[in-house]
């Protein structure tokens, strides 16, 4: 029996690759044989290993268009459906998978041949681009997660494109249409609930296997004072309000802290905007540098391989996550899987699953609260060791197994 696993695009280490990946090994676990489906060609199958810790290798792969492509991705999400289709029709799988909402065109296939299909819901799309959702705080203008990426020019532009062709893609309610659906947290789930009439079930996402949850973190004494931000470099992950808003004030309580920013940079717009938080950085008198073997007070580290990453985690002292409206925050939970307390903005899927509002980690809403509270763990050994504990307490439920076993009981009853 194959099993479909649709995305819109693989070749890069994303939170929505890393619960895609994992849907495949819950299949593979359950007895079926995945089937992964991209739309352009899928080139970085091996790579999986590298950036989760996940092995792909033996699976199918279905293209809908067999050419690469690394730029235009929320327009590639609008063919999602083709990819579907092919797969369908190459493989008549028993059940799909998709995280993507734009299976319009094959929603009435789907139906006819009784194939069983599960949507995975990281944000509900419909608040961003329908009118009706205006002053919700989460529509195009409102949301700061939207806002920070696509609301100056030429980003404008290329959303005003996708909000317009969306509709031709865009799936009814999924409730009417799928077996199942999934999201990400319970902030996500309510908001499903208000827009669909229904509640999704919540599936957390699973931190990487190559993320080890440790047993015994080093201790507080054993650290420097350091703050650990981890994230594809891009807008909405707000590394620019960090340096102009908290890092200068947070040197003048913590004068020896320094601040290492990890992300993905592989294309023009990231390349672009980590270049120009190295300029604010600069102009405000930082020491600034991307080689981890020189003196600094601000690193910036793009691709940085995952033994960097956790290293460094390893010997700070806090992670700090400034995105708000993040959906999930799978960063955050690699933070706490080494032992890091995490400061999260008070919103979204961080605040309300991750940290449980304050039960395994702290909240801000603005700079100055967001400089207190990294500066209370940075010098406060009993706060430090307290959260510590916290996050590895958390993380413990968020591996891959643990993933797994939910997802087998939450699709049995359709099996």
């Amino acid at each position: 029996m194959y099993a479909i696993v649709a995305h819109h695009f693989w070749d890069r280490p994303g939170g929505g690759q890393l619960v895609c990946a994992s849907v495949a090994k819950a299949f593979e676990a359950t007895g079926y044989k995945p089937v992964l489906s991209s739309v352009p060609r899928f080139e970085l199958l091996d790579k999986y290993v590298e950036w989760f810790g996940i092995n792909l290798s033996s699976y199918n792969v279905v293209s809908a268009i067999n050419v690469k492509l690394r730029a235009f991705g929320i327009y590639l999400r609008l063919l999602v459906w083709l990819s579907i289709e092919k797969a369908l029709d190459r493989y008549a799988p028993s059940i799909v998978f998709t995280d993507e909402c734009t299976y319009k065109p094959v929603e009435k296939f789907i139906k006819e041949k009784g194939v069983r299909f599960i949507e995975y819901i990281h944000f509900p799309i419909e608040l961003s681009i329908d009118p009706k959702y205006k002053g919700s705080g989460l529509y195009y203008g409102e949301d700061p997660y939207i806002l920070e990426r696509y609301s100056k020019f030429p980003m404008n532009i290329y959303w005003w494109g996708y909000s317009k062709l969306l509709p031709m893609f865009l799936r009814r309610n999924p409730f009417e249409i799928a077996s199942l659906v999934l999201t990400n947290s319970r902030w996500t789930a309510d908001l499903c609930r208000q827009i669909y009439g229904d509640t999704p079930k919540v599936l957390n996402p699973p931190i990487a296997p190559n993320v080890e949850v440790l047993k015994k973190p080093r201790e507080f004494d054993e650290r420097v004072n350091a703050v650990v931000m981890l994230g594809r470099f891009s807008e909405e992950k707000r590394y620019h309000w960090v340096i102009e808003e908290v890092l200068p004030m947070l040197k003048k309580e913590v004068n020896d802290v320094k601040l290492y920013i990890f992300g993905g940079a592989k294309t023009r717009t990231s390349i672009s905007y980590i270049e120009r938080v190295e300029e604010l950085a600069r102009r405000r008198g930082f020491r600034v540098s991307r080689r981890m073997d020189n003196s600094a007070d601000l690193y910036l580290v793009p691709d940085a391989p995952r033994n960097t990453i956790n290293n460094v985690m390893d010997r700070a002292k806090v992670f700090l996550h400034a995105t708000i409206n993040e959906h999930w925050g799978i960063a955050v939970a690699e933070a706490m899987a080494r032992g890091l307390p995490v400061v999260v903005h008070r919103s979204g899927g961080t605040w309300s699953d991750l940290v449980a509002e304050g039960v395994y980690g702290y909240g801000y809403t603005d700079a100055q609260e967001a400089i207190e509270t990294v500066s209370r763990i940075l010098t406060d050994k009993n706060i430090w060791s307290s959260f510590s504990a916290k996050s590895i307490a958390k993380a413990k439920n968020l591996t891959l197994d643990k993933f797994i076993e939910q997802f087998r009981y939450l699709v049995k009853p359709l099996t």
